[in-house]
C-alpha cells in the first residue's frame, strides 16, 4: 500500500471510505492518478466541478486575488462579494445574500432566517421531506430524514417534522397556521436523483399561498445550471422564499450561500448572524469566474443537451438489460441511474475501467459530470456500462 494511503488510515478519524487511487492531477473531465492511468469523471467531486479541472478562467482570477489579499473580516466591504452577489441576484431574482463555506452552513443560516422571521406571526414548525439529505450540522441533520445519518446524534431540534415525499395529501394534512415553512429539494441528490412531481409542486404553491409559509429549496447540488435552468425550482414553477446553494458555485473552493426573497429581506439586523470565512475573497473571486463562464459560454444549455442525450442513451441500454435496469431519471448533468440490485459493484468495475461514478442510496449510479462533459464521454460511458452489464449475465 502507498505511504499516503497508510498515514490516512493512522491520522484521520475514519469518516471516508477512500478510493484506492493517489489522483494527482485533473485537466477538463479527467483525472490522472499517480501511475499515469486517467478517469473520467462523472460525478465531478460530487457536483463541485461543473467546469471541470484546471479551468483557465478560475485560475487566472484566484491568482490575481491571492495576490491583492486572502481575507479579510466581514467588517470589510469586498470587491468580489459584491460582485459575485449582484450575479446571483441577478440570476435568481432575489432579493438579499448571506455567503457561508459551505452548503449545511447554508442550511443553518436559512433555518435561523426562518425562525426569526416566523417569530412575531407565531409561525415556528418547519416541515421536511422524507428521503431527504441537507448536511451534517444538526439543524441539517434535524430536517434530514435518513435514520443513516441521523441515527446517533439525538436529540434534534424541536418543532421539525417530516412529511412523505411527494404525498400530496400527507403534505397539506400536516399544514396549519403554525406551520413556519416546507424545506424541499426539487431532484433528490442523495436520496436517488428523485424529482418533486408536478402536483407536489403545485400543492407547494398553493401552501406558500393559502397558509404565508415560506418555501426554502435545498439547491445545493441541483443549482447553478446543473439540471439545465440556473436554478431546478425553475423546473417546477416554484418560486421559492429561501434559496441554499453550494456544490458549484466556488469552482471548487469552499462556499456556499443562502438567498431570500423580499419577504425576508429586512429579516436580519446588525449581529444577528454571521461567519468568519463566509464569502472568503478567493472563493467569491472564482464563484464570479463561474457564473460568468456558465453564463456567458451557454452551459446551461449545454447541460440540458448532454443530459438528454446521455439519458436517451440509457433508456436505450435500459430495453436492452430489463433485469438489470430499473429506470433512468434526472434532468440536465444530474442524473440517476437506478439498478435492480446493488449499484456498488457496477460503480467498482467502472473505477477499475476509468470511469468515476457515484452509488446512492444503494442501487442507483448517480452521474453529476461537469456541464463540459461530451457527447463521446457519454458514449465511453454508455458502451462501458453496457459491457458491464451483459458480464454481470442477468440478461
Amino acid at each position: 500500500m502507498h505511504d499516503l494511503f497508510i498515514q490516512e488510515e493512522q491520522l484521520f478519524f475514519r469518516t471516508y471510505k477512500r478510493l484506492g487511487i493517489d489522483i494527482v492531477r485533473g485537466e477538463g473531465c479527467m483525472l490522472y492518478d499517480r501511475g499515469g492511468k486517467q478517469y473520467l469523471d462523472l460525478f465531478g467531486g460530487l457536483a463541485v466541478n461543473a467546469l471541470g479541472y484546471n479551468v483557465p478562467a478560475i485560475n487566472r482570477v484566484v491568482h490575481d486575488q491571492v495576490e491583492r489579499y486572502m481575507h479579510l473580516s466581514n467588517f470589510f466591504v469586498q470587491e468580489s462579494q459584491v460582485k459575485l452577489a449582484k450575479k446571483l441576484i441577478d440570476a435568481t431574482g432575489m432579493s438579499r445574500v448571506f455567503f457561508t463555506n459551505s452548503g449545511t452552513e447554508a442550511m443553518e443560516g436559512a433555518i435561523k432566517l426562518a425562525r426569526k422571521w416566523g417569530k412575531n406571526g407565531g409561525k415556528k414548525v418547519l416541515v421536511g421531506l422524507s428521503n431527504s439529505f441537507h448536511g451534517r450540522t444538526m439543524g441539517s441533520l434535524s430536517l434530514t430524514e435518513r435514520a443513516k445519518y441521523r441515527e446517533g446524534y439525538e436529540p434534534f431540534l424541536p418543532n421539525i417534522i417530516h412529511v412523505q415525499f411527494n404525498d400530496v395529501t400527507g403534505l397539506r394534512s400536516h399544514i396549519d397556521a403554525s406551520t413556519l415553512g416546507i424545506v424541499f429539494e426539487p431532484i433528490q441528490g442523495e436520496g436517488g436523483v428523485h424529482p418533486i412531481t408536478s402536483e407536489f409542486a403545485h400543492e407547494l404553491v398553493t401552501l406558500q399561498k393559502e397558509f404565508g409559509l415560506l418555501l426554502i429549496a435545498d439547491e445545493i447540488q441541483t443549482g447553478i445550471g446543473r439540471t439545465g435552468r440556473f436554478l431546478a425550482c425553475e423546473h417546477f414553477g416554484i418560486r421559492p422564499d429561501v434559496v441554499i446553494l453550494a456544490k458549484a458555485i466556488g469552482g471548487g473552493l469552499p462556499l456556499g450561500a443562502f438567498l431570500g426573497n423580499h419577504r425576508v429581506a429586512e429579516t436580519f439586523t446588525y449581529g444577528v448572524h454571521g461567519s468568519t470565512f463566509g464569502g472568503n475573497p478567493v472563493s467569491c473571486a472564482a464563484g464570479c469566474a463561474v457564473i460568468d463562464t456558465i453564463l456567458g459560454d451557454g452551459l446551461v444549455t449545454q447541460a440540458a443537451a448532454i443530459g438528454d442525450y446521455l439519458v436517451s442513451s440509457l433508456n436505450a441500454m435500459k430495453e436492452m438489460f430489463p433485469r438489470s435496469i430499473k429506470v433512468v431519471r434526472g434532468l440536465g448533468c444530474m442524473i440517476g441511474v437506478e439498478l435492480t440490485s446493488d449499484a456498488q459493484p457496477v460503480v467498482d468495475e467502472l473505477l477499475t475501467r476509468g470511469i468515476l461514478a457515484n452509488c446512492t442510496n444503494t442501487t442507483v449510479i448517480r452521474l453529476l459530470p461537469p456541464y463540459t462533459v461530451t457527447r463521446d464521454h457519454c458514449d465511453f460511458f454508455a458502451s462501458t456500462l453496457s459491457d458491464i452489464l451483459k458480464g454481470r449475465g442477468t440478461d
